[in-house]
């Protein structure tokens, strides 16, 4: 998604340097097989944990592009694709992807602040991630917002984050992980992937925690 926008925008740049045109991704989410038993041309599917460390690197994609990229939408809300909610009758669960998309609410109305971090890296296989990704961003009423993904499904990591221009002294954090990056809500088990507290140090101006593998964190500081 990031080399698209980077790509879009190097030629919407040549003819619109004042960005007066802005950046709509119509639709974007994860495609997996149906649901077994479903109708395979309604296309729905279940969506894990692994699914919402995505859904939180695309929004933080969608951030660092938010001068040019004012809509971005999942595909779709519910039942189909990457859903925020499953539905059967009269039962309703919420996906990962919901909760990713409700921690990330702080956000909206924002604005974003750099920051610059070690990402580390993330080998399975043949592939090497980034372990860490990372945005930060001032809310309306003033608090500083910084989300934390850990796309690393067995190691944890130790956040340990320098703020400048602002004296931060108190910190609240929820984060959203599970047993394992494939957990998924169900109908039977609707919370085995939900956000939790998780203890966050400020001190001199500094703000410490750790973070779980495979999991997504937003921390919001008081000044």
């Amino acid at each position: 998604m990031d080399e698209f926008l980077r790509k879009q925008e190097t030629v919407m740049d040549q003819y619109d340097p004042g960005k007066k045109v802005t950046l709509t991704v119509d639709e974007w989410g994860i495609w997996h097989a149906p649901l077994a038993g479903s109708n395979p041309a309604f296309l729905v599917q279940q969506n894990s944990l692994r699914d919402a460390i995505l859904a939180a690197l695309n929004l933080n994609i969608f951030a660092r592009h938010a001068d040019r990229v004012r809509m971005a939408n999942i595909a779709q809300m519910i039942n189909v694709l990457q859903a925020m909610i499953l539905t059967d009758k009269d039962k309703m669960v919420l996906t990962p992807t919901y909760h990713i998309y409700k921690m990330y609410t702080p956000f909206q109305d924002s604005t974003l602040v750099p920051v610059a971090f070690d990402a580390g890296s993330y080998t399975h296989g043949n592939v090497t991630l980034p372990q860490v990704d990372a945005i930060a961003a001032k809310s309306a009423d003033g608090k500083l917002l910084v989300a934390i993904t850990n796309l690393d499904a067995e190691k944890p990591a130790t956040i340990d984050a320098h703020i400048e221009g602002m004296a931060a002294k108190s910190a609240t954090a929820e984060t959203l992980t599970a047993a394992a990056v494939d957990g998924v809500n169900t109908f039977d088990a609707p919370n085995t992937v939900v956000p939790k507290p998780v203890a966050v140090k400020v001190q001199n101006g500094e703000i410490s925690l750790a973070v779980g593998p495979g999991s997504v964190t937003v921390v919001s500081i008081e000044q």
